[in-house]
Parts: C-alpha cells; structure tokens; sequence
C-alpha cells in the first residue's frame, strides 16, 4: 500500500486540505466500491419544499384579496370574478343533449321508494342511479343530489344509501348516483366486467390523467353527471325546484364542492369530509386523485372555499371529522374565509361547520348535521336524529342487466378521448419552424432563463464502477430552490469549476438516475467510453436521481399511481406549470452554463423518462447540434388513443395535442442529426420503473 503522501498527492486531495482516510483513498484509486466514501449527495425534500413555497405564495396572494373584501357589493365582485376563474379552470360545459332516462326497476318501502334508473349525461355514455321518493306526499318536495365518494359499490355503499334513504323518510327525494369507475359504471371491464385498472382511484388516475392530453379535466366529467342528474331531477313533476341540495362525503365531498361552484341551481349544501386547503394537502404529502385538482387553479388563486363561495348567500354546512387525513384545521380555515363572505352579504348565520368525532367517512354525526342544515333550510322535516334505516342489498339497487354497463355495450370515457385525439390531429396537421417552438413555449409554460448561472461545487458520491475514473458533481440552480445535479466524468482528479478542453461536450439527461445508470446502464456507459475526448456531463433534473423525493409515505412510493412523483405532477397542473416544462426548463438552464464555460456544440442524450425533457430542450437551444434519444416516447396520440398504458402524469402535458405532438419535435430534430433507439409506445413499460 502507498503511503500517505503518496496517496494525497496522487489524489490531489492533500491540495485541497480534505480530511480522509488512507482506506477511503485506496478505493478511490482502485476503483472499488466503499460504504465509508458515501456523502450524502442526495436531496429528498427539495421539490417538496420548492413546491411548498410555491403554494403558499399563491395561497397568500389570494388571502390578501378576500381580507380586502369590505362591503356588500365587495363581495358580489368577488363571486362575479370567482365564477369566471372556475370555468376557467374546469373549461366550457358540454353541450346538453337528451338524458334518454328509462327507470329499470321500482322497490316499494315504507313512506318511500327507490326507483333504479339510467340516464346519459353524454350521447351513449349511461349514468345507472337510485331515485328515493317518498310516497306520502300532497306536495311538491325538496329535491337533493347525492355524489358518492370512494367505494366499490358506489351508490350501494352503506353510509351513502343510508343518507339518501334518511333524507327520504324525512321528506326529501334524493337522486344518488354511480360515480365514473365505481359501482356499476366500471370504464375499464374485463371479459368477467371486472376492472382491469382498479375500481375507483384507479380509474380515476388512469382516464383522468390521459385526458389531460387532449385538455379535458376529469374533475369537470364527473361534475357533469352531477349537473345532468340535477336536470333529471328536476324534470320531475314532484320536485319543488325553490328547495334543491346537494350532499356528499369523500370524492363526493370533492363533487359536492365544485358543483357548489359550477352550478347555480344549488339552495343548500353540504360537502363532507373534504373540504380544506390545498396548501394543507401538501404540507401534510396528501395525493388526491386527478378530479381533486382542477388545472391551474392555485394559480388562478382558487382554494376549495372559493367554490362553496358561490353559493352564498345560501345555507351551507362544512362536514368535517376530528381524525380525518383530510386537515381540520384547513376545513376551519375555509369556513372562516366563508364567514367573513356570508358576513358582507348579510347571511353570517347560513354557513356553519361541524367536526365529527370520529375518521373519515359519512358516519351518523355528520349525515345528522347535513340533516339539521336542509331541515332549517325546508322546514319539511323537525328531526335532528336520523330515521331508523334499512340497509338495501347491492342486487335491489342495480339498474343495469348484469350489474354493469360495460353489458350493455354503451361509450366508454377512454372512446371520448381517442375520438378528440383524432379530431385535433386532423386540425392541427404537421408543426414546424418557429410555430412548434411557439407552440412548445405555450404548452410547456417555459419562463425566461436566468442571467448568469449559479452552482455549487459539492463534494463527489463514491466513483466506483463508473465508466472514467473520476467525477465531479455541481449543482446548477436552475431556480430558486432548484438545483439540477450534474455529474463530470473525467480521467483526471479535479474539484474545481469546470472548463471546457474542446468545443463540444456530451450532456446525457438520465432516466431515472445518473449515478445508477452511469454505473450499470450500457447504453450510457457505451457512449462514454467510445468518445474518449469529448467532456462528458450527466444530470438529474428535479424530481429524478438524487432528488428523488421521499414524501408521501417514502420513496418506494414514487413508482406508485398515487405517490410522489405524480403528487408534484398535479400540483405542477394546479400551478399550471407542467413538472415536464419544470424539467425541461432545467435542461435548457444546464445548457446555457455549458455555453458559459465555453462549450459551444453540445450532444444532448436522453434515455426514458429523460428523453422528454432532452427532446424539447434540443428543439429550443442554439446549442445543441446532436441528438440522441434511447427509449422516447413514439407520441402523445399514442398514449391518447390506447386504452392501456404505462407513462406517467409527470411525462404529460396538458392540451399538448391541441398544439403539436412528439413527432414534429423529432422532425425538427432531423435538422440535428436526430438518432432515435428503440421508441417507447404507450403500452411498453420501460426497465427498472416500479
């Protein structure tokens, strides 16, 4: 073994006065791997706190307008101006055309019935229900809709038939019905009409997500069966259309929420278990599901107490619980954002809130508390305690043949979205020139590069493995509380900022990270060894390698359909800054330092998921001239058009289809001596993601 000055000296360390081991420095040399040379050079929580901070600046943005609100025409300004930021976010209503309802069944009870019934809310697209009516009356009645939230059964889930069936024994007709991927309405049915997706979340995830494509919004899908089971309900002769609510627990606290604010036939309301904050939900690492998070709406200064806003001056109670996931504590900041509203407007009494002891779900105290907020409203019933109940089996509430629609061979929302595919690509014809990086700009809502490039110089990870014998790491902000982590593999030891020896340099953006694949990838490790001249460069956008967050229960959940990586890929939409532009943006800013050390022809590689961001990034930058993509996307009318597939929401973009597709990227990129290996479709699911 050397000695220790021999080792210093030949390391280059003694130079730099570093403090290590004879051990640490032998491994070093020979190139093997050492638990002991093992900085930490990851950083886990920086997209988490960069998007946090994001949120609260919107959040504070917004909260200084409402507390600007003074008087009475104040308040009517904002619910004029609120109004408009809704349907901005959740886009134009589609057109209504006939609901077709047929009621399939009528089981008879004591003081009510329950009639089972099938309308389409779209042309084809079959929303199977279940109409409570009491039989006593010799009047017109109040009327309530009931969304369902997250369950298997939806509509026959016992705690949302129980208060449809104790709004009915007090007076009131309550239509409930199945929500998209629940219930009877799986979107996704097998040969046995069974969910080849998941039933629920899953689902949601998977139509809602694709949607995103062609700039649909799930969230205003579902919304819609609930504005079309309002027209159902009251072209019924016996509703008292002065006296109409609207009632929910979970995912139909969320329906309940922005149907508050998306309709304006509503006389009374009472989301449960939902209402909070979204600066809540990502503090506390809380996924919702894609309908959850409307686009753009943080940065249009949306919360959810701004679409229970629209329904003030009337009566509206806020179901909350105790040990609830979803932050009490948000829930009464919401209602005190509502108060001060119904306090200008002259109707401080008609918004309350209740907290349930209890966790979440639609429990007794919180269905009875919905009760007492209708009753004050109607006067039809004085009860303050539920009704003794009779819980229905599944079989009595199904509506459809076989207990699906999927039997009866109707539209799916997966057919929706391939037909609008189709219809904007026949629009939008081939992009090129300055129109697609116009159209990339737009879509991919990219911002200005800063002016001189910051970075950091850290301390390198263990070498070993790796395919030159040492490496240099900085970190490149690319924003505030952003660093891209870039990897300078070298055959000589420096720490020190980089030069530039030639006029090009390699930069390859990783798949899912740079020390992994640099280790163990022989694509990557091909390139490197065979331009043994060329300054070769690796990085890691945000979110991927060693910033890889381990929020929402941990890094093992960031593969998942509900974990953290798409956690910031929906809140990027609700900040209506795509994480993909987010990515790219950091490639962009990357090249621009490259450019500043002196290099002015760069190779620009991406693999996978990297691929992406690599893509857009060579469309957009003078200085890239070669280009070379392993595992690209083939297009996003691929993903669009297939009923299955395997890319995630942080790959998508929102309303991409409506301006360009991959294609015409890597059209433009032939102009680069674009090489393209092995294309992904929608349905290959890369190596090595989850």
């Amino acid at each position: 073994m050397m000695n220790r000055r021999d080792l210093l000296k030949n390391t280059g360390l003694g130079l730099l006065g570093i403090n290590i081991s004879n051990e640490i420095l032998t491994s070093i040399l020979q190139g093997k791997e050492s638990e002991k040379y093992s900085p930490v050079q990851r950083y886990p929580r920086m997209v988490h706190r960069y998007f946090m901070e994001q949120v609260q600046k919107a959040e504070e943005k917004s909260l200084k307008f409402k507390q600007s609100l003074k008087t009475k025409e104040d308040a009517e300004n904002y619910q004029k101006i609120t109004r408009k930021k809704i349907q901005a976010s959740f886009g134009p209503f589609p057109e209504k055309t006939p609901l077709n309802p047929r009621i399939t069944k009528t089981t008879l009870r004591d003081g009510y019935q329950i009639e089972n019934i099938i309308f389409e809310s779209r042309p084809d697209f079959p929303v199977t229900a279940n109409l409570y009516m009491p039989t006593n009356r010799n009047q017109k009645i109040p009327g309530v809709i009931g969304t369902c939230g997250h369950s298997l059964t939806g509509k026959g889930e016992k705690a949302y038939q129980s208060f449809a069936q104790g709004l009915a024994r007090q007076g009131y007709a309550c239509l409930i019905y199945d929500p998209i991927g629940q219930g009877e309405r799986i979107q996704y049915a097998d040969e046995h009409l069974k969910s080849r997706i998941g039933v629920g979340v899953r689902e949601h995830l998977h139509a809602g997500n694709q949607q995103f494509l062609v700039g649909d919004f799930l969230g205003l899908w579902r919304a819609w069966d609930g504005i079309r089971a309002l027209d159902y309900l009251l072209s019924r002769d016996e509703i008292d259309p002065n006296h109409i609510g609207v009632t929910g627990n979970s995912g139909g606290g969320t329906m309940t929420t922005w149907l508050c604010g998306l309709e304006d036939r509503w006389t009374m309301g009472a989301p449960s278990c939902f209402v909070t904050t979204f600066r809540r939900n990502m503090q506390n690492e809380l996924p919702a599901d894609t309908e959850q998070c409307p686009p753009k709406a943080i940065e249009l200064g949306l919360d959810h107490d701004d679409f229970i806003a629209m329904m003030a001056p009337n009566p509206v109670v806020i179901l909350a619980k105790e040990k609830d996931y979803f932050d009490v504590r948000g829930s009464l900041e919401a209602y005190h954002r509502l108060k001060h509203l119904y306090k200008l407007l002259g109707a401080e009494e008609n918004v309350s809130i209740f907290i349930g002891p209890t966790t979440h779900g639609f429990s007794i105290e919180n269905r009875e508390a919905m009760y007492r907020c209708f009753n004050k409203a109607t006067g039809v019933s004085n009860m303050t305690k539920e009704p003794e109940l009779k819980i229905e089996s599944i079989e009595t509430l199904t509506c459809s043949p076989k207990g699906q629609v999927a039997s009866l061979k109707p539209r799916t929302i997966y057919s929706f979205t391939k037909e609008k595919s189709q219809q904007l690509a026949n629009n939008r014809g081939e992009v090129s020139g300055e129109k697609l990086i116009k159209s990339i700009n737009k879509t991919l809502k990219l911002q200005s590069l800063p002016g001189k490039i910051n970075y950091r110089i850290p301390r390198a990870k263990s070498i070993a493995s790796y395919p030159r014998k040492y490496v240099s790491n900085y970190l490149v902000e690319t924003e505030k509380g952003i660093d891209a982590v870039v990897y300078r593999l070298r055959n000589e030891m420096v720490y020190s900022r980089p030069q530039a020896n030639s006029e090009q340099a390699l930069l390859y953006i990783s798949d899912l990270s740079s020390d992994s694949e640099l280790r163990e990838d022989q694509f990557i490790r091909e390139i490197v060894k065979t331009n043994t001249e060329a300054d070769f460069y690796s990085c890691d956008v945000r979110g991927i390698g060693d910033s890889k967050p381990n929020t929402c229960g941990g890094a093992d959940s960031y593969f998942s359909a509900y974990g953290n990586d798409f956690f910031y890929s929906i809140y990027a939409q609700m900040l209506n800054r795509p994480y993909v532009g987010q990515r790219t943006f950091d490639v962009l800013v990357v090249l621009k330092w490259l450019e500043e050390i002196g290099y002015k022809n760069i190779h620009l590689i991406g693999k996978g998921w990297g691929a992406l961001p690599a893509t857009f990034a060579s469309v957009l930058s003078s200085s890239v001239n070669q280009v070379t993509l392993k595992n690209p996307l083939t297009s996003y009318t691929d993903i669009a058009e297939s009923e299955i597939y395997h890319w995630p929401l942080s790959s998508l973009l929102m309303g991409v289809l409506e301006e360009f597709d991959l294609p015409d990227c890597y059209r433009e990129l032939k102009k680069k001596n674009l090489t393209l290996i092995d294309p992904a479709g929608a349905n290959v699911k890369l190596a090595n993601h989850g």
